[in-house]
């Protein structure tokens, strides 16, 4: 690198969050990056002679090219025995379920949709100096295996798998599937928690009635949550409500059992800095930690169309980003992305927003020092 002056125009360019991310990659180690290339040379054999690059292997493994390879979230490590997943620092858990869609379904092919547009991300992120394969201990554990005729022993399964998870001290990243899972996603952590668990919950839709159409819905998860005895609904926070999808039921309880709602127009009037620092006031009120549910449809359907109810009028995606890593600066206890429609995702501008969410999060819990290999160092 150069030596250029630092100040320019009487600006000090060493304040800049570009100059300062790439002071930190300098000081990054590639170990990881090193081990997947060599990794790759051995297990899918070195190039042909007549290419140059000899970091390239004849089959594609590891994160090049972005189009090629099997997917996982990143193409991060598949963790294929589960009983091992104390390994990592964090892992991904897909649930492929839409049984508990009102509308328009499809979202069982979210997973699918985020981890296949996760590969054309690198690691590294200039506006947080993160490197997430050389930082962050990061596995997919697959999917869940639903039970597509029955939400309830889907519940169960649901349950079972992110118990399991959080047990060994992972952090669970869920990607949904509709937002009937957020029940049992709460339900199995807040067994693991000692104390009341706050919910930070980004939505169009309050999704707090107790049943729709007669069965436990992607419209009544928080009703139930809220049952949880550490889950307490004074909790709970809700984001971006409104438009014309409102539920009277749901509305009801909402303001039954004192939940927080912050509809667009508070988030305007507010600033979605001022509306995420009243939603962390609240959410960590007496609580023990805080788990974060973010609703693709809370952003405006112009710019995320792929998901099975969406609403114009939403949070525009660098308002959403903004607020979920502040969200995460003060820790989180796991995060689900929900209700991603691939079907009406015609150029996967919503899937990729699920993925970015994703990264944000976890980019900013690295960062911290909350996860990853600085907790460790810090610690």
């Amino acid at each position: 690198m150069t030596d250029a002056p630092d100040q320019t125009h009487g600006f000090d360019r060493s304040t800049l969050q570009g100059m300062q991310g790439l002071r930190r990659l300098a000081q990054i180690p590639e170990t990881a990056q090193h081990r997947a290339v060599q990794q790759g040379l051995e297990f899918g054999l070195e190039a042909a002679p007549s290419v140059q690059d000899r970091r390239i292997s004849t089959f594609s493994r590891g994160a090049q090219p972005a189009f090629a390879g099997i997917n996982t979230f990143l193409k991060a490590p598949y963790c294929e025995d589960v009983r091992e997943i104390g390994r990592y620092d964090a892992a991904i858990i897909g649930v492929p379920f839409d049984m508990g869609t009102t509308y328009r379904s499809g979202c069982r092919f979210g997973p699918q949709a985020v981890r296949r547009i996760s590969a054309v991300y690198d690691s590294y992120s200039l506006d947080l100096a993160v490197d997430l394969e050389e930082e962050l201990a990061l596995c997919d554990a697959g999917d869940v295996f639903v039970i597509p005729s029955n939400i309830e022993k889907t519940f169960d399964q649901i349950d079972r798998a992110v118990s399991h998870v959080v047990s060994q001290g992972v952090f669970p990243v869920i990607i949904g599937g509709d937002h009937s899972i957020g029940y049992p996603d709460v339900r199995a952590i807040a067994k693991h928690v000692d104390g009341n668990v706050g919910i930070i919950h980004f939505d169009r839709h309050i999704d707090i009635q107790e049943r729709d159409m007669d069965e436990r819905m992607h419209t009544t998860h928080w009703f139930h949550a809220t049952n949880i005895p550490n889950v307490p609904p004074e909790n709970l926070v809700q984001i971006g409500i409104g438009g014309w999808y409102g539920s009277r039921p749901g509305l009801s309880v909402a303001y039954e059992r004192d939940t927080t709602v912050m509809t667009i127009g508070d988030v305007e009037k507010l600033g979605i800095d001022k509306a995420t620092e009243i939603a962390l006031e609240v959410a960590w009120k007496d609580a023990a930690a805080v788990f974060l549910s973010f609703d693709i449809d809370s952003v405006d359907g112009g710019i995320a169309p792929g998901t099975g109810s969406p609403e114009p009028g939403g949070l525009l995606p660098r308002e959403a980003l903004h607020a979920l890593r502040t969200i995460a600066k003060e820790g989180i206890c796991g995060m689900e992305v929900i209700e991603i429609s691939p079907p009406y995702d015609t150029s996967d501008s919503t899937a990729q927003l699920g993925c970015r969410a994703i990264m944000d999060v976890l980019g900013v819990l690295v960062a911290e020092g909350r996860l990853g290999r600085r907790a460790t160092h810090e610690s």
